[in-house]
C-alpha cells in the first residue's frame, strides 16, 4: 500500500512557515544562544589543545604572533594615560622588562615575582616581561598593609617584590625590616623590595629588547601555573589561588568568542588588575583576541563614562557596585548643544560580574547600552555561568542556557541542599549522599571534578593542600565522585536562568571584596581592651553587599561584673580600636560599625549567635538600648545615632 503523497506547498509559503517555526523553537528553547555557547567552547578547546601540543602555552607567544605579523604589528594593543602602544611596541617593552628582571635581579625560569602595582601600562609590561623569561607573576592587592601584606608576600614564596611608588605608604620602616629578615621566607632569605618609579622605568627603556631562547618557556603544560591571584576565601587571610595556563586559555578564548570580540573592539577597564576579572578577562582576553585594552588608573564614578567615551571604548568592564555608583552621578549634558552625552558613545556591551537586578535595566536605558554580558565565576573555580543579555528575559541572571545547555550544564553541575547548622551539603542519613534541590530552589552550586585527578581542572591554592582539599566534596551524588564547592547559593529556574541567592556561611561581600568574619574577629580580639568580638555583615539602605559590623564586649565590662547597660568606651579606646583595625586589615575589611554590648549573644552550646545581630543590623530603633553603636568616620569610631541612620535611609550617605 503506497503512502499518500504530500501536498505541494509553494516556496513562498514554505520559507516563511519554516522561519516562523524556527523562530518559535529558538524562543522556546534558546537554540541560537546555546549554539553560540557551544561554538565558543569548541573553538576554545581546539585552540588550547593545539597550543599545548606545539609547546606554545605561554601568552608570550600570543603577543609575539601579533607583534611580528605584518597585518597586526602596528595595531593598537594598549592605551593608558593618553598614551597608546601597538602590539609591536608592547612586545619590545616586555622584552626590555624581561631583560631587566634577569640582569638586574637574577630572575630565572619558574621563579615567582610578586607585583604590588596599581593599574598602569607598567603592570602589563611587567607581566608580559616575566612570562618572556619563563617566570611566574604573583599579583598582590595594593590596598594591603601590615599582616595581610606580610602574609601575601610570604605565601607567594617570591624573593623579589615590585612595588608601585604610589603605595609606598603601605611599606613603613617596620614593614621593610620584616621583609629584609633572613628568616622571612622560612630560612630561604629575605625579600628584595624594589619600588617602580620614573628612574627605574628610565633604566628599563635604555636596555636592548633581548628575546630569550624558547627553552626558558618550554615544557609548559595546560595545568601548570601561569599566575598567582589572591582571594580572601573563607578562612581569613588572602590565599594565593593557582591560575593555570588552561584557565587563561579557556577564559580568554571563550569570553572573546562568546561576546564576538574582534580586533576592532576596545575594552575599557579601571577594575584592579590584581583581580582575575580585569587581568584575565580584560587585559589577557584582549591580547588573545587581537583587540585593544584601555586601562584606567583607578575607578571614578564621575569620570568612568567620560573616559570610556573619549577613548572610543566599545566594551566597558564592571565589578560589583561599579554601575550603581555610575548611575548615582548626575547626567552629563553638553552645555552648548544640550545633547545628552550619556548616550553619546560607541559602547555596544557592558561586561562583568555582580550587577544587581534592581539597576540592570536602569543602566542599560540611561546609557543606551544594548547588551549586558554578566558572568559568575571564581578565581580558583573550575567553571562559570554566562548570561549574554539583550532583553528583559534574563535581566538580573548570572547565567542562562537553553535546552541543549540544560544537558551540558546538568552533567557538569549539581545544586544541592545545605545543612545550615554545619554549613555543609546536606547528606541523607541512610545513603550518605547529597540531595539535589528541585529546579528553581536555592542550593549550593557544585562543579564536577575528575575524582581520580581533581588537579586536572582544579589546581587549588599554592602550597596549601589543606585549603585546596577543603574546596573538594566527595561522594555527592554517587560513591566515588568529586565536586568543587563554590560556597554560593544559587537558583536554576525552569527557563534555564541562573540567579545568585546568597553566600554560604559567614563570609560577606563589601566593595567587591570577600570579607572573612573570622579574620576580622581575630584582629579585633587581639586588641588589649577587647574581651570578645563577634563579626558579621549587615545590610544597609541604598548599598549593595553587606557592611562589616563587630559586636564587642570590652574588658572593662567584664571587670565590672555587670550585665546591665554597657559601660561606654573612652575616646582613647575608640581611637585605638580604629587604628588597630585599619593597621591589621585592608580598609574594606575593617568594620564600618561597632556594637559595644555588655554580653555576647550565644547559642545553647556557647557558639556565637549571629542571626539576631544580622537581623537588627545597625538600625538604632532595633538595637537594644543597653548597647551602643559607633561607625568609622575617617580614622576614628564615633557614635552612630538615629539621625545618622535616617541619612543612610534617605540616600544622603555613601559608604
Amino acid at each position: 500500500m503506497s503512502l499518500p503523497s504530500l501536498p505541494d506547498i509553494p516556496l513562498g509559503l514554505a520559507l516563511p512557515a519554516a522561519a516562523t517555526t524556527l523562530a518559535y523553537l529558538n524562543a522556546r528553547w534558546s537554540l541560537f544562544y546555546d549554539i553560540n555557547m557551544i561554538k565558543s567552547l569548541l573553538k576554545m578547546s581546539i585552540k588550547a589543545r593545539f597550543a599545548e601540543r606545539g609547546d606554545r602555552m605561554s601568552f608570550f607567544y600570543v603577543l609575539e604572533n601579533y607583534a611580528l605579523a605584518s597585518t597586526t604589528r602596528d595595531s593598537t594593543f594598549l592605551v593608558y594615560n593618553g598614551r597608546s602602544y601597538t602590539y609591536h611596541e608592547t612586545y619590545l617593552m616586555a622584552l626590555r622588562y624581561g631583560s631587566w628582571l634577569k640582569k638586574a635581579h637574577s630572575v630565572q625560569r619558574k621563579d615567582i615575582v610578586a607585583i604590588d602595582l596599581m593599574n598602569s601600562s607598567t603592570f602589563v609590561f611587567l607581566v608580559l616581561g616575566i612570562w618572556s623569561i619563563g617566570a611566574v607573576p604573583a599579583f598582590i592587592n595594593y590596598n594591603l598593609s601590615g599582616k595581610p601584606l606580610t602574609h601575601s608576600v610570604r605565601t607567594s614564596t617570591a624573593n623579589l617584590l615590585l612595588v608601585d611608588e604610589e603605595v609606598r605608604n603601605c611599606f613603613p620602616p617596620e614593614q621593610l625590616k620584616t621583609f629584609a629578615s633572613p628568616d622571612f621566607r622560612d630560612g630561604k632569605g629575605p625579600v628584595e623590595v624594589v619600588f617602580i618609579n620614573p628612574e627605574v622605568e628610565a633604566q628599563v627603556l635604555e636596555l636592548e629588547p633581548v628575546r630569550e631562547d624558547d627553552k626558558v618557556r618550554s615544557g609548559v603544560s595546560s595545568r601548570d601555573m601561569a599566575l598567582l591571584i589572591y582571594t580572601s576565601g573563607t578562612t581569613g587571610l588572602p590565599k594565593p589561588a593557582i591560575v593555570s595556563w588552561r584557565k587563561c586559555w579557556s577564559g580568554t578564548l571563550f569570553t572573546g568568542n562568546w561576546m564576538h570580540v574582534t580586533p576592532s573592539d576596545r575594552l575599557f577597564t579601571c577594575m584592579p588588575l590584581y583581580h582575575s576579572s580585569a587581568a584575565v578577562l580584560g587585559f589577557l582576553m584582549c591580547l588573545m583576541n587581537g583587540a585593544t585594552v584601555i586601562i584606567g588608573r583607578r575607578f571614578s564614578a564621575r569620570n568612568f563614562m567620560r573616559e570610556a567615551r573619549e577613548t572610543d571604548a566599545t566594551i566597558v568592564q564592571y565589578v560589583g557596585e561599579t554601575l550603581r555608583y555610575i548611575l548615582g552621578v548626575a547626567p552629563e549634558i553638553d552645555p552648548v548643544t544640550g545633547e545628552d552625552l550619556d548616550k553619546k558613545h560607541n559602547i555596544r556591551l557592558a561586561f562583568g560580574n555582580g550587577l544587581r537586578p534592581d539597576i540592570w535595566n536602569g543602566f542599560k536605558d540611561r546609557f543606551n547600552i544594548p547588551t549586558i554580558a554578566e558572568f559568575y565565576a571564581a578565581t580558583e573555580g573550575t567553571s562559570g555561568q554566562w548570561n549574554l543579555s539583550t532583553n528583559d528575559f534574563s535581566a538580573g541572571a548570572i547565567g542562562r542556557n537553553g535546552a541543549i545547555g540544560n544537558i551540558i550544564f546538568g552533567r557538569g553541575t549539581a545544586i544541592v541542599d545545605v545543612d545550615f547548622e554545619t554549613q555543609e551539603p546536606w547528606r541523607d542519613p541512610k545513603t550518605g549522599l547529597c540531595k539535589k534541590v528541585p529546579r528553581g530552589d536555592p542550593g549550593e552550586l557544585l562543579y564536577a571534578l575528575d575524582a581520580t585527578d581533581p588537579a586536572a581542572s582544579f589546581q587549588g591554592y599554592f602550597k596549601n593542600s589543606k585549603a585546596t582539599e577543603g574546596k573538594i566534596v566527595r561522594d555527592v551524588l554517587k560513591k566515588g565522585d568529586a565536586y568543587f564547592r563554590t560556597g554560593d547559593m544559587v537558583r536554576w529556574d525552569a527557563d534555564g536562568r541562573w540567579f545568585f541567592s546568597d553566600r554560604l556561611g559567614d563570609t560577606f561581600r563589601w566593595k567587591s571584596e570577600n570579607v572573612s568574619t573570622n579574620e576580622v574577629a581575630e584582629v579585633l580580639g587581639s586588641h588589649p581592651e577587647v574581651h570578645e568580638a563577634n563579626v558579621y555583615g549587615v545590610a544597609l539602605p541604598n548599598h549593595d553587599g553587606r557592611a562589616g559590623c563587630a559586636a564587642i564586649v570590652l574588658n572593662q565590662q567584664i571587670a565590672s561584673g555587670t550585665s546591665g547597660p554597657v559601660l561606654e568606651p573612652s575616646r582613647e579606646t575608640l581611637n585605638s580600636l580604629a587604628a588597630h583595625a585599619l593597621n591589621g586589615l585592608p580598609r574594606f575589611a575593617a568594620p564600618l560599625f561597632l556594637r559595644v554590648t555588655p554580653e555576647m549573644q550565644a547559642t545553647g552550646n556557647n557558639k556565637q549567635q549571629k542571626h539576631v545581630l544580622r537581623t537588627e543590623g545597625v538600625d538604632p530603633s532595633l538595637v537594644s538600648n543597653h548597647d551602643r553603636l559607633y561607625w568609622l568616620q575617617g580614622s576614628s569610631y564615633v557614635p552612630f545615632e538615629q539621625k545618622d541612620w535616617n541619612r543612610l535611609t534617605g540616600g544622603q550617605v555613601r559608604l
